[in-house]
């Protein structure tokens, strides 16, 4: 491998600031702010605003869209199959 062609991969705290959880984990990120963690090291700190604590997709609090009521609502405005649509046919 070349030296100095690939960044610097190092320990980072991140931070979700909506759930109030932090993780350790290896990354590029850089950080002037710094975190002293459960091992009473310090690490630098980034803060995010979604994490999959607080994302909706892995907290099962996703809504849900209501496809057949769109499909039901299309199928009334153009005609579905075997259907004249709204306003009558051809004139």
């Amino acid at each position: 491998m070349q030296q100095d062609k690939h960044p610097d991969y190092h320990p980072v705290v991140f931070r979700d600031r909506a759930a109030g959880y932090a993780f350790l984990t290896r990354s590029t990120a850089t950080s002037d702010q710094r975190i002293e963690w459960d091992d009473g090291q310090t690490y630098p700190v980034v803060d995010v605003e979604i994490s999959s604590e607080s994302h909706p997709f892995y907290t099962g609090k996703a809504r849900t869209v209501d496809t057949e009521g769109r499909i039901a609502r299309f199928e009334r405005r153009y005609g579905g199959p075997g259907q004249e649509p709204e306003g009558g046919g051809a004139a």
